[in-house]
């Protein structure tokens, strides 16, 4: 199938998806119908009908999923590993440990953050086990449940979406990979790398919440939930009812603490190794960086998986922590965990294959932003907060990967290749963000619910927090549409952040 020239019709695929996607803050159908008003433009203009429109929406989705099948695999094999470290007891063991070496409040929300950073390989993962397992530790040294949904849900997201080797990654990577540039395709690994430093409201969300975790800085709605927690009556907090994901999970009492460390590590390493093998490292004849820019992602990852799945088999099971029969049954469990997340991968393939081979959305796109004269310089900074105000209403960071990934790719490569990767980051920077205030978002629900918190009480209190930084990230990516230079923009907004906290304390002490 060859891409045809349908003028304005090309853009009604996205634009579809995006305004479902708005309407009824589902995304899964939204793509549905986006990809099927694109496979139908295409049928009607090369001579077929509905039925042509089917054969061609269904060939074109075995095409994406044959494609990034190592994508899939690896998902399903980190969704087991996920669960059989749940179920052997290794984050439960980790609070218990926590619970007795901690000894202060900063203590306490230094600990909760440091286990969001060891846990980078999920999101669901992340907030689930975090609250779980710090929540009698904050609770002891009167933290609101407020700000230990905030610690949890400011220490997923934004550290899985930076973090090489996490399902986040995964994704970025299957959607980057192949995306073409004036004519050069794009490395989906080596692209999501060159993202990083740019990816600005991650990097200085983890700067604020351990400024927030050392100091005593508080504003918005957060002191007053504060000031409760320290006179003994938080406001934040909910009784739990028992019925969370993890409530359903037989969780064994044998766990140790490196039951938790040693399978992510041993995950990180073998991903490592494996990169390098497939990438042709090993072979000889190139360098680490070669390696890891020739290596394909999915493949590797996935032999990571398997291999990070076998540490946990031989760690587990010999010592009977779990048994064979409960871990073989977590595996299928955990690749269930993850059926949500293959479904909207594979859409968000489908419509960027729509767009890309079928009708040609990227070049007509391209033209009319070339057509309209639209300053190049401030195309991140306008990324970013389209990505930010599409993620948040539709509760989605991945959806919203999906749908702006192949445009922002195509509309720089058209009228600013140099600002690529520094749009690309602000896609994804600005789906993080929507996505950590907005109160329909999965992961901030799964935050309010681990931490015990009022979920209304969690969205109001953290909005204040993610606007600061969002802010801090518009100037950013200003800088970088008028430089270019991704060390020079971290290096504005890391200290645009610090003079706004330092005069937001001010401001906060004075009114005490």
């Amino acid at each position: 199938m060859e891409a045809i020239d349908v003028g304005l019709l090309s853009i009604l695929p996205p634009v579809v998806a995006i305004i479902l996607a708005l309407i009824t803050k589902e995304v899964i159908s939204s793509l549905i119908i986006g990809i099927f008003s694109g496979t139908l433009i295409y049928a009607f203009h090369t001579g077929g009908g509905i039925v042509k429109a089917v054969d061609v929406t269904i060939h074109l989705m075995a095409e994406k999923l044959g494609e990034n099948a190592s994508m899939i695999i690896f998902l399903g094999l980190l969704g087991a590993l996920v669960t059989v470290i749940t179920m052997a007891g290794g984050s439960r063991a980790y609070g218990e440990w926590a619970g007795q070496k901690i000894k202060s409040k900063r203590g306490a929300q230094l600990g909760t953050s440091l286990l969001g950073a060891v846990i980078f390989i999920d999101d669901y993962f992340n907030c689930l086990t975090i609250g779980t397992v710090m929540r009698p530790v904050t609770d002891k040294y009167k933290i609101s449940r407020a700000k230990l949904a905030y610690i949890i849900d400011a220490t997923a997201a934004p550290i899985c979406i930076i973090a090489p080797i996490s399902s986040w990654a995964a994704s970025v990577i299957s959607q980057m990979g192949g995306l073409e540039v004036n004519g050069t395709k794009l490395n989906g690994m080596e692209t999501f790398m060159a993202t990083i430093p740019y990816n600005l409201y991650a990097i200085l969300t983890l700067i604020m919440v351990v400024i927030l975790c050392v100091t005593n800085i508080e504003f918005g709605s957060m002191a007053k939930f504060e000031k409760a927690a320290r006179d003994g009556e938080d406001q934040s907090a909910i009784e739990q009812s028992g019925d969370d994901e993890l409530a359903n999970i037989k969780i064994s009492p044998k766990g140790k603490v490196y039951d938790l460390i040693i399978p992510i590590l041993a995950l990180i390493i073998f991903a490592v190794l494996s990169m390098l093998y497939v990438g042709g490292y090993f072979a000889g004849g190139m360098t680490l960086a070669q390696a890891f820019g020739n290596t394909d992602a999915g493949t590797a990852l996935a032999i990571a998986g398997l291999g990070a799945l076998v540490v946990a088999f031989v760690l587990f099971v010999p010592r009977k922590v779990l048994s064979f029969k409960d871990f073989m049954d977590g595996i299928g469990s955990g690749v269930k965990s993850m059926v949500g997340a293959f479904i909207i991968l594979i859409l968000a393939w489908t419509i960027s294959g729509v767009c890309r081979e079928l009708i040609g959305t990227g070049e007509y796109v391209g033209g009319l932003v070339a057509a309209s004269h639209m300053p190049p310089v401030i195309i991140p900074a306008v990324v970013f907060l389209v990505a930010g105000g599409l993620a948040f209403a539709m509760g989605t960071s991945w959806g919203t990967f999906g749908i702006l990934i192949p445009i922002v790719t195509m509309i720089c490569g058209a009228v600013a290749p140099q600002l690529v990767t520094a749009s690309l980051a602000a896609t994804l920077a600005g789906a993080v963000f929507g996505d950590h205030c907005s109160p329909i978002s999965d992961t901030t629900i799964l935050s309010s619910t681990g931490a015990g918190c009022n979920h209304i009480d969690h969205v109001s209190s953290q909005i204040p927090y993610t606007l600061v930084v969002a802010g801090c990230c518009v100037v950013g990516y200003l800088v970088a549409g008028f430089t270019a230079n991704v060390w020079l923009t971290l290096g504005v907004s890391v200290a645009l952040l610090l003079v706004v906290l330092f005069i937001l304390n001010k401001l906060a002490m004075s009114k005490k």
